[in-house]
């Protein structure tokens, strides 16, 4: 009774505290997750302290500046203004009533799930976990993650997880570059490891999101994050499996899929491109697939679409070798012009980005190669990928001079009339080009 009642009053307090705002936010990663979400909770006027490894990102927002592109510096500031600020110094944990995990889940070079930034993450955080938090994992994940590693790693300090803190997996839907939803508009799932961890988790971002789902438990909202992307990988293997046989039989497989929409009922329209790009669409089957070997599973709808997006890039340089091979050239000592190297359209985000795979595998043949993409300045250091080189702006001088525009991300800034009349050959591979044009080439 006593333990009921002691669990009852921690778990009361936190409620209250979240309720009436004087709950401090801790968010832990601020990237494309994290930083949007700590300027929400600021927004409606929580404290929010964000903890970052990287010291750069922490002294830019303390100095209420953005390092991504479409969060602007003046939402930083404002945020900063009304007491936002971010440190690398861990022990200020204990301070935060509310812990929001949002770091990276990769896949490592075996395409076995990476857990190494949650787990480590995981294992910082607690030597300063007290009585009365909250935490909350976002990053994408197999089902058992939460319960299976955080929880194990929580209760070592003593703490009972349910009665002292309370532990949540809410998988985050941030969606970069989309004016049409907002944080604050995408409904959220969360799921609690008990029923009273559930019920703060709700209360706490029913304070910031429009609509929270609740669901049974962590393993349930950690499998709806995984449905949601699988769904669009597999639809997307589906158009790109068809983009080849269209290819084929000389037919436009986006005239298709436009003539298909058109259907109000019964048909989505998914588009083919280049290959999956994104922190979450290629990786996230991924997750599913090494998990459910654990239950004698075979995922074989999944990791079939896995296989055809994988080998898009590789059927995109062919295409782009043919269609050199037609006019007497090699991809060897060819000048290539990448247009668009981030994975998706108007974004600066390069996380998976197709392009750089598209690079590589022409680098490999012997091409020389240059990009153009005005959300990407300066090519960035990647975990995997790194090239010297940095935006070529486009003139029709410039566009002129490459034996082949390859167009990777359909960015709107690209001037695409003026790159059809002065390019010597165009691979595009996002059907930009309605119109049949001799020096176009659909991939």
């Amino acid at each position: 009774m006593i333990v009921q009642q002691v669990a009852a009053s921690a778990r009361d307090a936190l409620l209250r505290s979240i309720r009436e705002k004087r709950a401090r936010i801790g968010i832990v990663g601020l990237g494309y997750v994290g930083l949007p979400l700590a300027l929400r909770f600021t927004e409606v006027g929580f404290e929010v302290l964000g903890f970052d490894v990287d010291a750069s990102k922490v002294e830019a927002l303390n100095s209420g500046r953005s390092y991504i592109e479409h969060i602007a510096s003046a939402a930083v500031a404002q945020a900063t203004s009304k007491g936002f600020s971010a440190t690398v110094d861990f022990s200020r944990v204990t301070s935060a009533d509310a812990l929001i995990i949002c770091v990276p889940t990769p896949l490592n070079r075996f395409r076995e799930p990476d857990l190494s930034f949650v787990i480590g993450t995981t294992d910082t955080l607690v030597p300063y976990l007290r009585t009365g938090q909250l935490v909350s994992l976002e990053s994408t994940t197999y089902p058992g993650t939460t319960d299976e590693e955080l929880k194990p790693r929580i209760e070592s300090r003593g703490l009972r997880v349910g009665q002292d803190v309370f532990l949540c997996f809410s998988p985050e839907r941030e969606d970069p570059g989309n004016i049409d939803f907002t944080t604050r508009t995408i409904p959220k799932v969360c799921g609690g490891t008990t029923a009273a961890c559930r019920e703060v988790g709700v209360a706490l971002y029913g304070q910031v999101i429009d609509k929270v789902v609740p669901v049974s438990s962590t393993r349930a909202a950690e499998m709806t994050k995984l449905l949601e992307n699988i769904h669009r990988a597999v639809n997307i293997g589906l158009v790109n499996e068809m983009k080849i046989i269209c290819d084929r039989m000389g037919i436009d497989v986006h005239e298709v899929i436009r003539a298909a929409a058109t259907k109000p009922f019964g048909f989505v329209p998914y588009w083919p491109g280049p290959g999956l790009g994104g922190h979450c669409i290629p990786i996230d089957p991924f997750y599913l697939t090494w998990k459910a070997r654990e239950f004698g599973l075979h995922t074989r709808f999944i990791e079939l679409a896995g296989e055809v997006n994988h080998a898009m890039p590789g059927w995109v340089v062919n295409k782009l070798a043919a269609a050199l091979n037609e006019r007497g050239r090699a991809v060897k000592g060819s000048r290539i012009l990448v247009l668009g190297i981030a994975y998706k359209r108007d974004v600066d985000d390069m996380r998976e980005s197709p392009s750089v795979e598209l690079m590589e595998l022409l680098i490999e043949r012997g091409a020389q190669i240059a990009y153009s993409d005005p959300h990407v300045p300066v090519f960035p250091r990647m975990r995997e990928h790194f090239f010297e080189l940095s935006s070529v702006p486009l003139t029709p001088q410039a566009v002129a001079s490459y034996d082949v525009v390859l167009l990777a991300t359909n960015h709107s800034a690209f001037d695409y009339a003026m790159i059809a009349k002065h390019a010597q050959l165009i691979v595009d591979t996002r059907g930009v080009y309605l119109e049949p044009a001799s020096h176009v080439v659909k991939a």
